[in-house]
């Protein structure tokens, strides 16, 4: 569909705002996993063309998100008459939002960090803090939504823009289950780790050897092992507990990697019954298999 006024009504425009050590970068990763197009530290005089910009890229960014901080305080002044023109326009779904936080936790967060206050020219974090909220005042006055993040940890934070600006489906959690082989190095990007070694290895059944676990005759074996119900039953178990918390803290993407010796055989044969547990569970789970293609 090509780009009408309807669409490009619907772009979504957000500014983000804020004092330095309130959270802004954690928001901004935040958006980005929410597929906006992040631009830092942008000259507000730019806004505008970027926005026009995107008017005619077809509809690939229709979510754009701008972070605007007091680093350079020269460029502020234009951010007032720059978004009162964009909101008069009426053109697109805009919002600005701004992170607040009391002095008292900010001079703290730069403590446990020993991050330098960008705008401490020697004075101190204090006075800092104090320069930085005259420079955003303008900004601050002109937010549709003030986050006071004094309470507020980095997955909370995380959490919260994913409510206001997430979709269902990008707010639910993902599961990957991971079949590897040990003898291929452990995957990265593993969060638990299961070793299905202790099955019996069809590997060396006849008939078997030349197939791999999302072969039926493969799967049949390895899932009537007097074991496999019971391993099954465990992790169903063990998952079932972890991911709502995982959730709430704000990791919603979950790999559970499931290893044997090759990857071929057992591994890919218990990841594809896991996945499927999974999704009867309504939870949104794919099964990856690594190294089942590899060679012997």
């Amino acid at each position: 569909m090509s780009l009408g006024a309807t669409e490009a009504a619907e772009r979504q425009v957000v500014v983000l705002s804020g004092l330095a050590g309130a959270g802004k970068t954690t928001a901004a990763r935040a958006l980005e996993d929410l597929g906006f197009f992040v631009v830092d530290n942008l000259p507000p005089q730019l806004i505008e063309t970027l926005i026009t910009m995107s008017d005619s890229s077809g509809g690939a960014l229709r979510r754009i998100a701008f972070v605007i901080d007091a680093r350079e305080a020269s460029f502020l002044k234009e951010f007032p008459p720059t978004w009162d023109r964009l909101r008069k326009a009426g053109q697109h779904k805009l919002m600005l939002v701004f992170l607040d936080c009391s002095d008292e936790v900010l001079v703290r967060r730069f403590k446990e960090t020993r991050r330098r206050h960008p705008l401490d020219d020697g004075d101190g974090v204090l006075a800092a803090i104090e320069r930085e909220r005259h420079l955003l005042q303008e900004i601050s006055m002109r937010a549709d939504v003030i986050v006071d993040t004094r309470q507020l940890s980095v997955h909370e934070l995380k959490r919260s823009v994913a409510d206001r600006f997430g979709s269902e489906g990008q707010r639910r959690q993902l599961v990957t289950v991971l079949s590897f082989g040990f003898k291929h190095g452990l995957p990265h990007e593993l969060d638990m780790c299961f070793d299905v070694r202790f099955l019996p290895n069809p590997f060396f059944v006849e008939g078997l050897r030349p197939l791999t676990g999302n072969d039926e005759a493969v799967a049949s074996y390895v899932l009537a092992q007097p074991d496999t119900p019971v391993f099954l039953e465990k992790i169903d178990d063990m998952v079932s507990f972890l991911l709502p918390r995982f959730e709430h803290e704000g990791k919603t993407y979950v790999t559970l990697a499931i290893g044997c010796t090759g990857g071929r055989h057992r591994s890919p044969a218990i990841a594809n019954e896991l996945g499927k547990r999974l999704r009867a569970r309504g939870i949104d789970a794919r099964v990856v298999h690594r190294d089942v293609d590899a060679a012997a």
